[in-house]
């Protein structure tokens, strides 16, 4: 196991420009292994971090072909599993006050809060898959191999929501004054240069975006909340340590193929803000789960 100390979470000094690829600006090679790695992942949805990943095509199709006989593999399935039971445990130690009765006044009937429940559902789900190939491709980028294990099972059966649910998406230049300002602040708070497609596709329902965020936002700033997702960060770097790896994925093939799309600085800075912004959505998004819970 890698000495945690090699591997803190951290975000990079300088914040990096970030050039994600939405699927609607993918060329057909591009849309084909976004295809393959939704499907992979059961997600409706690529990840803000892949996108911003695909804006470097070499480092890209080295990391996702290197990494995707694992991504449809039984460990893996197991792993993220095993993530998102740790994250949901351990939320409940930032002690989440359920909203159910506060939204139900607000006139929120059972149906609209499945409909809420149904997206946390998707993101808790899919975003475990992202915080691990993320801490892969950081892993790999500062120098640290995977593991030496080749054989992997086939995972046929269905872990997730899978690629044919859509999301509805408020972009700040769809947004109320009332949205736009939760969203600077979730920006502002957290620290981060992007915002989250979990969070846009929460505030489709405004009232009770306010309501979640507003509960959340002190728990933030807490040292307990900075705990817990220090140690989401470790468990997940165990993970991508201990999985197979058939394809022979490794530092030089990833830093070799980083150094024909830019430097290795430039697309680690990348790397390494995601891999540290990941964790912390992840804990987020189970914290709102809560607040729902029956």
């Amino acid at each position: 196991m890698l000495n945690e100390k090699k591997l803190k979470r951290l975000k990079p000094i300088f914040t990096p420009e970030i050039y994600p690829i939405p699927e609607y600006l993918a060329n057909d090679e591009l849309l084909l292994k976004y295809t393959d790695m939704k499907t992979a992942f059961q997600v409706p949805w690529m990840g803000v971090v892949t996108m911003a990943f695909a804006h470097y095509p070499n480092f890209f199709n080295v990391l996702w072909d290197g990494f995707k006989d694992v991504a449809y593999s039984k460990e893996f399935v197991s792993e993220c599993s095993s993530l998102r039971s740790f994250v949901e445990n351990k939320v409940l130690d930032l002690d989440p006050i359920n909203l159910k009765m506060c939204l139900e006044k607000k006139g929120y009937v059972e149906t609209e809060l499945n409909n809420i429940r149904g997206v946390l559902e998707i993101f808790s789900h899919g975003n475990m898959p992202y915080i691990i190939i993320s801490s892969i491709a950081r892993l790999l980028l500062e120098g640290h191999d995977l593991s030496t294990l080749r054989e992997t099972l086939n995972y046929n059966g269905i872990h997730g929501v899978g690629v044919e649910k859509k999301l509805t998406l408020i972009e700040s230049h769809h947004a109320n004054n009332e949205i736009k300002k939760i969203y600077n602040e979730i920006k502002s708070t957290l620290e981060l240069p992007i915002l989250n497609t979990d969070y846009r596709a929460l505030a489709r329902w405004p009232t009770y975006f306010s309501e979640a965020w507003n509960a959340l936002k002190d728990k933030t700033k807490t040292p307990e909340y900075n705990k817990i997702i220090d140690e989401v960060h470790s468990f997940a770097v165990d993970q991508a340590l201990r999985l197979p790896n058939p394809n022979y994925l490794n530092v030089e093939k990833l830093r070799s193929a980083a150094l024909k799309d830019a430097s290795i600085e430039e697309i680690l800075s990348v790397v390494q803000l995601f891999q540290w912004l990941l964790p912390g959505l992840a804990i987020n998004v189970a914290y709102f789960r809560q607040q729902l819970k029956y």
